[in-house]
């Protein structure tokens, strides 16, 4: 509908059960055989009362009932887990974020010492990132969990690289290099575990239709054929917001379970052109001061996924009585229920300047910042 198309005529037995100002026929139904069918997309977050158009169908027309739960879903993933797994190791790649995170602790609930985590450090992750998430689930869920210090192969590999494609299957590749190689070392495993979502694969590849892909991902999208595990991805089927429900069940913390989406490549998309240590280290520093600025002014958690870009893009400013050509920084903060749509959010003037100024004074290679007002589609939320 988005694109002008528009019925102009109804098969044999169907009635016009839906309309808009630009579609005279956008739902019809052939009530004797039980067939339906609407033009526009439901499920998506900018469609009004979307949840009740695809409740009246699945409960009212098609007689299913409403019976998911995390409690339930966690049941059953367990005993799926265990009777999939056996007697035999898993290999758990832990980002620190709400899938991977979620997706660690069901499979320690369902399998125990048989789970063996790894986080590597790309070299490509938040402000101290890395410490925080060794921490947490060392000391706290008592998981066992090897830390690999790899940012010097990622940046390598990454030199004079441009494509954002390109930057994905270089990471990927890199990412499962790392994990076969960290693998030898702590003995066989037969699987490889992963926080899969079902955005992952509806955006990575065509999935049981025509659709079209938008982007890969380092979890999907090519890479298995390369690897020597079989890959156990217990969220595949699920949205965001039903792994955090999934999440507060087994007991996360809130800045786990809150935690904003964050790109399997990292900073690597967040960087549009080429990638130095030197440009990781400005975008580190400039995106810690945004995201905490979001925490201390209570907007972080009314904020889907917000973050900081910094564009291959220089602009001549002033530094007191000095002219500089310094880079640009954009910043970009979204709402959204499932990442599959989304729509910008109107942060405070007074907010965005004081970060503005905040960023410009206390981290040096940057001297304009900019927001980001574009809303998924025709944008997507990332960059690149």
């Amino acid at each position: 509908m988005s694109h002008g198309d528009h019925l102009t005529g109804l098969p044999e037995g169907f009635e016009t059960v839906g309309h808009t100002a630009n579609a005279p026929i956008a739902a019809i139904a052939h009530r004797g055989r039980g067939i339906y069918g609407i033009q526009f997309h439901p499920e998506v977050h900018h469609t009004d009362a979307g949840k009740k158009i695809l409740g009246n169908f699945l409960f009212n027309i098609a007689g299913m009932a409403a019976d998911w739960s995390p409690d339930s879903f966690i049941e059953t993933a367990i005993k799926t887990i265990r009777e999939r797994v056996g007697q035999d190791r898993v290999l758990c790649g832990l980002s620190g974020g709400v899938d991977s995170s979620v997706a660690a602790v069901l499979l320690h609930e369902a399998i125990g010492d048989q789970l063996e985590c790894v986080f590597v450090d790309t070299g490509l992750l938040r402000h101290e990132e890395a410490r925080e998430v060794a921490g947490l689930f060392q000391e706290k869920f008592k998981l066992n969990l090897t830390v690999v210090t790899a940012g010097e192969v990622f940046l390598n590999r990454l030199e004079n690289v441009s494509d954002p494609e390109q930057k994905r299957k270089i990471i990927g590749n890199a990412f499962i290099d790392i994990f076969e190689a960290e693998a030898r070392k702590l003995g066989h495993f037969r699987f490889l575990a992963q926080g899969t979502l079902y955005p992952d694969v509806i955006e990575s590849v065509s999935f049981k239709g025509p659709s079209v892909t938008i982007k890969s991902h380092h979890n999907v999208g090519g890479l298995p054929e390369k690897m020597n595990f079989e890959l156990l991805e217990p969220f595949r089927e699920l949205f965001k917001d039903e792994v955090r429900q999934v999440g507060r069940k087994l007991g996360l913390p809130p800045e786990i379970i809150g935690r904003h989406p964050f790109p399997g490549p990292g900073l690597a998309v967040r960087i549009p052109g080429t990638i130095t240590p030197e440009r990781v280290a400005i975008l580190q520093k400039a995106d810690k001061i945004y995201i905490d600025a979001l925490k201390s002014a209570r907007l972080y958690d009314e904020i889907w996924q917000a973050f900081a870009v910094l564009l291959p893009v220089s602009s001549v400013g002033v530094m007191g009585d000095v002219r500089t050509y310094e880079n640009v920084l954009a910043l970009r903060a979204v709402t959204s229920t499932d990442g599959m749509t989304a729509d910008w959010y109107p942060l405070p003037y007074d907010f965005m300047a004081e970060v503005s100024n905040r960023i410009i004074n206390e981290v040096k290679g940057i001297n304009r910042v900019v927001y980001d007002i574009s809303s998924k589609p025709p944008a997507t939320i990332e960059w690149e």
